[in-house]
């Protein structure tokens, strides 16, 4: 689950080296800051909580993990820009 999802596509090439920083549940009051600002501008959406995502069912899971195997190894992203239309 991430903290925030940005509300504008970004721009990434194959093969580029990109730096993620996961932060945990117990963020600083810096951090927070930063996030509410971000928010405030229109450049995230707010984090979610917990209590906001449903658990994914047993058959979900099970048709998921088959349409994964179909793949043939094809990374997860793909399949989903591919399922969105972008490409």
């Amino acid at each position: 689950m991430g903290c925030c999802t940005p509300k504008v596509r970004v721009s990434l090439t194959d093969g580029q080296t990109v730096r993620l920083q996961v932060l945990g549940q117990e963020s600083s009051k810096d951090t927070e800051q930063i996030i509410q600002s971000l928010v405030a501008a229109g450049l995230v959406t707010p984090p979610s909580k917990s209590s906001d995502v449903e658990p994914v069912s047993e058959d979900a899971w099970h048709e998921l993990t088959q349409r994964l195997t179909a793949s043939g190894g094809k990374p997860l992203s793909e399949i989903i820009i591919e399922e969105r239309g972008l490409m």
